[in-house]
């Protein structure tokens, strides 16, 4: 029976409405990277060329002001910035405890950086405002936008930093009418007693935020931690890039990687309206003890699953053992507690790097003194031990 244009639409249809059927993967949100360091240094380069994949979009902390130190422009390695090659946004920090926000003041800055990277190649596709108001202030905060935004070139977009709590303002819509765009942080919002960030009232906030306006909004989520102090005022102080002169216990607070991931999933399958993309706050360097590592915070924002690996490597030299743990997942870890190795023929044997080592007739056990994250990627030597034999394979990792 030849087949008939009757035939191929009856198979058209059939098909469509089995397909129609499948569940449809979450759609792609649209991941970007802040660049929060107040002075680039050489491993800028490589952590620039390790995230190009990943995302889309560097919003880049380029000036600064503050009620004592004034205004101040972070070192940023132009050169790097252009060679990178991605859509740059420039982000002015204003502090939230300046009295008055000097609009003529804050054009010229502005407008001198703006200058300034232009002549370097690196022409910024838009501005992005930081400043905690109050909500009291937000009339004023009003009308120094719409006063900038006539300054500003036609084809950079204004942005700026919002905060959960403007969600009760009366001024939150006229706010937001100044802008293109806006950025809702959900971390470091509230008292950092009760920790740095939590999923329920981020999807809550932003769900609230969806319905604020119809303009296209981010969500800037956290890839980092801080340390809180106690201080004799009261509230803690806060420690987080930099180290503070100050002595007392440190309790730190860390962003959960796996809460992360659950909540841009839950995002991607059911985005609030107007939702354009997240942003994660921030760009990793090696140096920066308390941020996720690149490999991390990769694996988060694409969606992969999270997996830690331990693996324990040594490397002999004439019956002495070098033994080293490997996190060869893509998920930073805390030390495990306890390692344990078959081993024979033992006559010594030493922790380092918080380990402390014990030998038996059949085993060493190396058990840790005190909690220290490793990066994925990363290695930690844990000990030595002069040995006849240790088993390649008879080994044991206990969190």
């Amino acid at each position: 029976m030849p087949v008939t244009y009757f035939h191929r639409l009856c198979g058209a249809l059939v098909l469509a409405l089995l397909t129609g059927c499948e569940p449809q993967p979450p759609m792609p949100l649209d991941q970007q990277l802040y660049i929060w360091q107040r002075q680039w240094r050489s491993a800028h380069e490589q952590a620039l060329a390790e995230s190009r994949r990943n995302f889309s979009t560097l919003r880049v902390l380029g000036l600064q002001a503050h009620p004592k130190a004034g205004w101040s422009r972070a070192l940023v390695n132009l050169a790097q910035l252009k060679a990178d090659g991605r859509p740059v946004i420039a982000v002015v920090r204003l502090d939230g405890q300046l009295p008055a926000l000097d609009v003529q003041l804050a054009q010229q800055q502005i407008a001198q950086l703006i200058a300034r990277w232009q002549q370097a190649g690196v022409t910024p596709s838009g501005l992005e405002i930081d400043h905690d108001s109050g909500s009291a202030r937000l009339a004023g905060y009003s009308q120094f936008l719409q006063a900038l935004r006539k300054q500003l070139p036609a084809d950079i977009k204004l942005s700026i930093t919002a905060l959960p709590a403007w969600l009760d303002s009366p001024n939150l819509p006229e706010l937001l009418d100044a802008v293109d765009s806006s950025v809702l942080q959900v971390h470091a919002v509230s008292d950092p007693r009760q920790g740095l960030f939590d999923p329920v009232k981020a999807k809550s906030w932003a769900q609230r935020w969806s319905r604020a306006s119809d303009k296209p909004f981010y969500l800037a989520l956290p890839a980092y931690g801080v340390a809180l102090l106690p201080d004799t005022g009261g509230a803690p102080l806060v420690e987080s890039e930099a180290p503070l002169n100050h002595a007392g216990e440190r309790r730190e607070l860390l962003a959960d990687p796996q809460q992360l991931a659950d909540l841009a999933l839950q995002l991607r399958e059911q985005p609030p309206s107007h939702l354009a993309g997240l942003i994660w706050f921030r760009l990793p360097l090696p140096s920066d003890r308390r941020a996720w590592s690149l490999t991390t915070l990769k694996a988060v924002a694409a969606g992969d699953a999270l997996a830690s690996q331990w693996q324990v490597q040594f490397v002999k030299r004439e019956g002495l053992y070098d033994i080293s743990l490997v996190n060869a997942g893509n998920l930073d870890q805390p030390l495990p507690k306890r390692v344990q190795l078959a081993a024979r023929g033992c006559d010594g044997a030493d922790g380092i790097n918080g380990y402390r080592a014990q030998q038996t007739q059949q085993h060493l056990e190396f058990t840790r003194q005190a909690s220290v994250r490793v990066a994925a990627g990363g290695r930690r030597t844990l000990g030595w031990a002069r040995c006849l034999d240790i088993s390649q394979g008879a080994w044991n990792v206990y969190p």
